[in-house]
C-alpha cells in the first residue's frame, strides 16, 4: 500500500523506492555560480538492486571474461552511445589518489520549467505514481523514483562503465545469467562488483567510481518530474535487476530551491549554504531521501577563486587552480550515510589559526574510563555493512581530539580566537572520554550567516554554528558545541530509522550535552550534580511552556507508536508534519527524550548507564536504530530494573507514546528547586523584588539604597532570574536599569539577552528597546517569537519596532522563520 500524500496537510513525502533500487554511491560534479545563484552540474548514481528484488547470479567468472572481451567489439556500434571528451581522462596507470575533474556539460535545452523538452520523456509516466507495481504489473516498465523537488532535470542517461580503461578486473568474479543481455548486464554487474569493493580497496574503489563518473553515455533515459520526485524508467525494462545500474543525470538548481539559501556573510559577502532544510537536499542534487538509503559520495566543487568550499568529508580539501579565477573542490565520505547528511557551504569564509598550542593534546594523555566489558566489545566485529571502520582501527580508538578546523567571516575572527577555538580540543576530549572513538576523523566548525534558524546544526565532519554562541563568554558556545559533537555518535554514526523518532538524535545530545561541557570544565561531583540539577529544572520549565502553547499531537515523541519504521511496499513513506513551519523552532523531542535519558540514568546509576551508552554506541554504529532497540539493549544490561516494572512496553506508554509532560516527570518536577544553585537564585529574586517594592513606594522624591549586596550567578542562574521575574506583574523602570546594570546585562549570553528582551517588552521599557532591535536583527536563531511578543501587548511602539526588524530582515531570513514571523504580525 502506497502512502497516500493529503495536499491540505504539512506531512513531508519520502518517494523514493528503495526496496526496489538502492544507491549505493553518489559522484557530484558541480559549478557554483553566485550570479546567476545556480549550482549546476551531474551527479552519477550507482545503484543496487533493493531487497525485494535481488536475484542470485550463477554463470562462471571464466565466460564472464570471454564476454568482456567480445562486448568491446559490439560498444562502437551501440545506438545511443555518445561519446565523451573526457571519458579517457582515467588511465588504469595512475594513482588511485589522482581524480580527473569533468568538464562543463552540455548545452542546456530545457523548456520554460527548467526540464527536458523532448516530449516523449513524460509521454506514458504519470509524476503521481510512486512506482508500477511489477508484481501485477509485468507489462509495465520499471520505474526508479528518486525525492527531487526545485530542480530542472536537463538530461538523464545510462552510462558505459565498461569503456573505463582497466575495468577489466571487475569482470573476471562476475556471475552472468543472461548472455542474451550481454552488455547491459555486464555493466550492471560491474557496478555491483564496484560497490561491494571489501573495505580495504576504499581508495581503489572511489578511484573508479570517478573514472565510471566519466564514462561516455550509452542512451538516454526516459524520465518526468513531480512535485516531490524525479521518475526515470528505460523502455523495455521491467525489473530492478535489469534497470541501469549506473545513470548520470544533468541538472541546475533553482534560486527559490528550499535545501541552500543564497545569503551574504556579516561582512557582506556573498554565499550559499545547506541550512538543513525541512526538505532536506533534495532541491540540491535527485537523490533517495529515506534514512535507510545509505550511502557514500563524492564531490568535485568548482567556483571562483576568491571562495572556500567547506562540505561533508573525510579530507580537508586543498582547492586546485583549474583556469585562472576557478578553483575545483574534491571531498569523499567512504561511511555509508543518508543523503540528508550531505552538506555543503560556499563562501569567503576565513580560517581561524591558533596562535598557542591547546592545552588538550591529541595524545591519549588521561584514561578512558572503561571497564574489561568495554574491551571485550572491541573484541568483536561490527554490525555495520563493511567500510573503513574507525572503531575497528586501533590509531582511531586512541585519538582523544581529532584534527579540527573553524572558519568564520572575516569580521568574526577574532571572537572566534577568543573562546571557540580553545573549547574545541575540550569538549572533544570530554566526549571521547565520555564515549570513546570518534566517529569521524576530523572536524570542521563553521560560523554560518545571521539567517541560520538554529543555534547548530551537525553533519558528518562538520558543524555549523550560530553568530549567536559567540558573544556572553564560554558557557553557551561551549555547551552548543558539546551538544553538536555529541550528534557525531546519536543523529549520524547511528541514525533513526524513522524520522518521527528524532529524540533519538535530540535526546540523546541534549543529555550528552551536560556530561560533554562538566567534563571539559573539569567540575567536581557536586558541581556537576548542582549545575545539571539547575539545567533540569530550565528545561523543565521550557518543556511545560511548550506542552501548554503547542498542538497535542506534535508533542508525541513516538507518532506512528508500533507502526514507526514501517514503510510501503516500494519503500517510500511519510514524515508526518515532517513540513509544519513552526515544527524547527519547537523543542519537545529534545526536552522529553532528555529528561527520558535523565530518568533511566538515575534508576540505574550514573557510571552503569554511560556504561552501557559506550555498548550501545559500539553495537549499533553505522547503523539505523529504534527506540526499543535502545531500550531492549539498556534493560538487558540491567535485569533488576525489569523485576522491578521497568519494561519497553512501561516507558513506551509512560514517555514516547503520549502527549504531555510524561507522569514520572511530573513527580520530579518539584524536587529541582532545593539545589544549591537553584536556592541561590531565588534568593536573588526575593531581593529584587524588595527592591522593586520599594521603589514604587519611595517614587520620585525619595531614593533609598537598593537591597544589597547581590551576588554574581552562573549564566543558567541568570536565565532563571529573569525567567522567575518575568512572572512578577510589574518591574519599575529603575529596576530594569538596576538589573541590566548589575549583571552587565548586554554583554551576556543569548540566552540571557533573549530574557532580557522579554523582560524589556513586557514592561515597555523603551530605554532598552535598541536591544531587542538588535537582538532581533542579530540573534534570528532565537529571536522568532520575540517578534509574537512585540505584537501581543498592542503597544503602537512595539508593534512599529516588529514591522520594522522585520521589513528589514525578511529577504534574509530562513523561509521558515520568516513564516511563522508573518503569520504573527498579518
Amino acid at each position: 500500500m502506497e502512502p497516500q500524500l493529503d495536499p491540505t496537510k504539512d506531512d513531508l513525502p519520502l518517494m523514493a523506492n528503495t526496496s526496489h533500487m538502492l544507491v549505493k554511491h553518489y559522484v557530484l560534479d558541480l559549478d557554483v555560480d553566485f550570479k546567476s545563484q545556480v549550482i549546476e552540474g551531474f551527479i552519477v548514481l550507482f545503484l543496487e538492486t533493493g531487497s525485494r528484488y535481488r536475484r542470485a547470479s550463477s554463470t562462471g567468472e571464466e565466460g564472464c571474461q570471454s564476454q568482456f572481451d567480445e562486448t568491446c567489439k559490439i560498444r562502437a556500434s551501440e545506438q545511443g552511445h555518445v561519446p565523451v571528451s573526457n571519458a579517457s581522462a582515467c588511465s588504469s596507470k595512475m594513482e588511485y589518489n589522482d581524480f580527473a575533474v569533468c568538464g562543463k556539460g552540455e548545452k542546456d535545452t530545457s523548456d520554460k520549467n527548467g526540464n527536458h523538452s523532448n516530449e516523449e520523456q513524460a509521454s506514458g509516466i504519470s509524476s503521481s505514481k510512486n512506482c508500477c507495481d511489477i508484481e501485477n504489473h509485468g507489462n509495465e516498465d520499471f520505474l526508479l523514483v528518486l525525492d527531487c523537488c526545485d530542480l530542472s532535470v536537463l538530461k538523464v542517461e545510462e552510462v558505459d562503465v565498461a569503456a573505463v580503461s582497466g575495468i577489466e578486473k571487475f569482470t573476471r568474479s562476475a556471475k552472468l545469467t543472461d548472455v542474451s543481455k550481454e552488455l547491459a548486464n555486464l555493466r550492471n554487474q560491474i557496478v555491483h562488483e564496484l560497490v561491494t569493493l571489501p573495505s580495504d580497496r576504499w581508495k581503489e574503489q572511489l578511484y573508479y567510481y570517478t573514472c565510471c563518473s566519466q564514462a561516455p553515455g550509452c542512451g538516454e533515459l526516459l524520465f518526468a518530474t513531480g512535485t516531490w520526485s524525479l521518475e526515470i524508467r528505460k523502455s523495455g525494462i521491467r525489473t530492478p535487476a535489469d534497470f541501469p545500474h549506473a545513470i548520470r543525470i544533468r541538472y541546475k538548481t533553482k534560486p527559490e530551491g528550499r535545501s541552500v539559501t543564497w545569503t551574504t556573510d556579516q561582512s557582506g559577502r556573498s554565499c550559499v549554504y545547506t541550512m538543513g532544510s525541512p526538505i532536506n537536499n533534495r532541491a540540491l542534487f535527485p537523490c533517495q531521501e529515506p534514512p535507510i538509503a545509505l550511502s557514500t559520495w563524492q564531490a568535485s566543487v568548482r567556483t571562483a577563486a576568491s571562495f572556500v568550499v567547506l562540505m561533508s568529508g573525510e579530507n580537508s580539501a586543498e582547492p586546485v587552480q583549474l583556469q585562472e579565477g576557478i578553483m575545483s573542490w574534491y571531498y569523499y565520505v567512504t561511511m555509508p550515510m543518508p543523503a540528508s547528511t550531505f552538506t555543503i557551504a560556499v563562501g569567503c569564509w576565513q580560517e581561524v589559526k591558533q596562535s598557542f598550542t591547546p592545552a588538550v593534546q591529541t595524545n591519549n594523555e588521561f584514561s578512558l574510563p572503561c571497564s574489561q566489558a568495554d574491551f571485550r566489545w572491541h573484541e568483536e566485529s561490527c554490525g555495520h555493512v563493511e567500510y573503513p571502520c574507525r572503531f575497528q582501527n586501533p590509531a582511531a580508538r586512541l585519538q582523544r581530539v581529532i584534527p579540527y578546523r573553524v572558519f568564520a567571516p572575516w569580521c568574526l575572527m577574532k571572537c572566534c580566537e577568543e573562546h571557540l577555538l580553545q573549547l574545541i580540543p575540550q569538549c572533544l576530549s570530554a566526549a571521547y572520554t565520555t564515549l570513546g572513538t570518534h566517529p569521524f576523523s576530523r572536524l570542521d566548525v563553521l560560523i554560518v550567516p545571521s539567517n541560520f534558524s538554529s543555534l547548530g546544526m551537525a553533519s558528518p565532519h562538520i558543524i555549523f554554528l550560530s553568530q549567536s554562541v559567540l558573544p556572553g563568554g564560554r558557557h553557551l558556545c561551549g555547551t552548543r558545541l558539546c551538544h553538536e559533537i555529541a550528534h557525531a555518535w546519536f543523529g549520524l554514526a547511528i541514525g533513526a530509522r524513522d524520522w518521527t523518532e528524532e529524540w533519538i538524535s535530540e535526546g540523546f545530545a541534549t543529555f550528552l550535552e551536560d556530561v560533554f561541557w562538566a567534563r571539559a570544565q573539569q567540575l567536581s561531583h557536586d558541581e556537576e550534580k548542582a549545575q545539571q540539577e539547575l539545567k533540569a529544572l530550565l528545561r523543565w520549565r521550557r518543556l511545560r511552556d511548550e506542552v501548554q502553547n503547542s498542538e497535542e499531537e506534535l508533542q508525541v515523541l513516538r507518532p506512528n507508536k508500533e507502526s514507526t519504521g514501517e514503510v510501503s511496499e516500494s519503500g517510500a513513506s511519510i514524515v508526518k508534519h515532517g513540513l509544519k513551519a513552526e515544527k524547527i523552532f519547537m523543542q519537545v523531542h529534545y526536552l522529553k527524550g532528555y529528561f527520558l535519558l535523565r530518568s533511566l540514568a538515575r534508576r540505574i546509576g550514573g557510571a552503569s548507564y554511560l556504561a552501557s551508552l559506550r555498548k550501545f554506541v559500539y553495537k549499533f554504529h553505522g547503523q539505523l536504530v529504534l527506540s526499543q532497540d535502545f531500550l531492549s539493549m539498556l534493560l538487558e544490561d540491567v535485569p533488576e530494573q525489569k523485576e522491578s516494572g521497568l519494561t519497553v512496553e512501561s516507558i513506551s506508554t509512560n514517555w514516547l507514546d503520549t502527549s504531555g509532560i510524561p507522569k514520572p516527570l511530573l513527580e520530579e518536577g518539584e524536587t529541582w528547586k532545593e539545589s544549591r544553585l537553584v536556592q541561590q537564585v531565588s534568593g536573588e529574586v526575593t531581593k529584587w523584588i524588595r527592591t522593586n517594592q520599594r521603589i514604587r513606594k519611595s517614587g520620585k522624591k525619595r531614593r533609598r539604597q537598593d537591597e544589597g549586596p547581590f551576588q554574581k550567578l552562573l549564566p543558567d542562574q541568570l536565565v532563571l532570574l529573569l525567567e522567575y521575574l518575568l512572572e512578577e506583574k510589574t518591574l519599575c523602570p529603575r529596576t530594569l536599569q538596576g538589573l541590566e546594570k548589575m549583571y552587565q546585562l548586554r554583554d551576556q549570553d543569548a540566552e540571557v539577552r533573549h530574557r532580557w528582551c522579554e523582560l524589556v517588552v513586557k514592561h515597555k521599557y523603551v530605554p532598552a528597546y535598541g536591544d531587542v532591535e538588535k537582538f532581533l536583527r542579530e540573534d534570528q536563531a532565537m529571536g522568532v517569537y520575540l517578534y509574537g511578543e512585540l505584537m501581543v501587548n498592542e503597544d503602537a511602539k512595539q508593534q512599529e519596532l516588529a514591522y520594522k526588524c522585520f521589513a528589514a530582515e525578511q529577504e534574509r531570513m530562513d523561509m521558515s522563520s520568516a513564516k511563522v514571523v508573518a503569520e504573527m504580525l498579518f
